[in-house]
């Protein structure tokens, strides 16, 4: 018996100075969990990602985007795959969602959203509109609401397997979007084991979100503090879009597709 209540007692112990640690330490403990991955070896991504990739169909721009976007990686990395049902936020003209549609397949669904479009980028949403009608995304669904909408992701809760936000976490600085509740939007629509895909250019450490506007980088860090905020777990990075040589000066146009670039994967719990 006396054991017993000195286990018990150490176990509440424990518990209590795990409470009282400080937030700093807290989180360095979870991030010593988080899986940092290398490229994944050729012969290991599944040969539906590597069909939808060299599919006849998908437009010669977006092949000249793959050497530099290296989606064969990050796909694999994200885990997507046939019949899953995804989100591409900020779809742009439309690269990610292709890439997701022809890889879900028939029995998956991609949701792909677009806020309105300014005027100088018109030729964008024609892009994307004219993308959305070519054979094989049928299984797309057309969202056009600005970042805010209470329904911005026309879904039930707990439904999607995941969502990607790719290279544009930090342009929701420069339209006047609240990052907070975009996260939590994407937090309820997920099922719980969901992915929360961020791929975006990194700016210096400690920059926070200064850089959005001008470089059109943003700070790791910051990304990470606010999607763990919204309930997230970051799980897993992978480097296959790192250049260590980038010195993140320089708006990320003027490296040719070759800045730094960091891949977040984050998991609802």
């Amino acid at each position: 018996m006396k054991i017993a209540m000195r286990t018990l007692i150490a176990i509440f112990a424990v518990i209590a100075l795990a409470a009282a640690a400080p937030p700093s330490a807290r989180a360095a403990a979870r991030h010593a969990k988080v899986r940092h991955e290398s490229a994944i070896p050729a012969a290991k991504i599944p040969a539906y990602i590597t069909a939808a990739i060299n599919s006849p169909d998908r437009p010669a721009k977006d092949r000249a985007l793959d050497e530099s976007r290296k989606p064969a990686q990050v796909m694999a990395f994200f885990g997507v795959k046939p019949g899953m049902r995804v989100a591409d936020l900020w779809a742009g003209g439309g690269y990610t969602t292709e890439l997701l549609a022809r890889i879900v397949g028939p029995g998956g669904k991609v949701y792909s959203q677009n806020g309105p479009f300014p005027e100088k980028f018109k030729a964008n949403e024609t892009l994307w509109q004219s993308r959305l009608k070519e054979p094989g995304m049928t299984n797309v669904v057309e969202v056009v609401k600005p970042f805010g909408s209470p329904d911005l992701l026309p879904v039930a809760p707990g439904s999607l397997n995941a969502v990607f936000i790719n290279l544009n976490y930090h342009d929701l600085f420069n339209i006047g979007a609240h990052p907070a509740a975009l996260n939590a939007t994407v937090f309820k629509a997920l099922k719980p084991g969901g992915i929360y895909a961020v791929v975006d250019n990194s700016a210096k450490a400690g920059a926070g979100t200064s850089a959005t506007n001008t470089l059109h980088r943003i700070d790791e860090a910051t990304v990470i503090k606010q999607v763990e905020a919204a309930g997230f777990r970051l799980a897993a990075t992978s480097n296959v879009l790192r250049n260590p040589k980038d010195p993140r000066t320089q708006p990320f146009w003027k490296m040719n597709h070759t800045q730094d670039r960091f891949v977040l994967k984050f998991v609802k719990p």
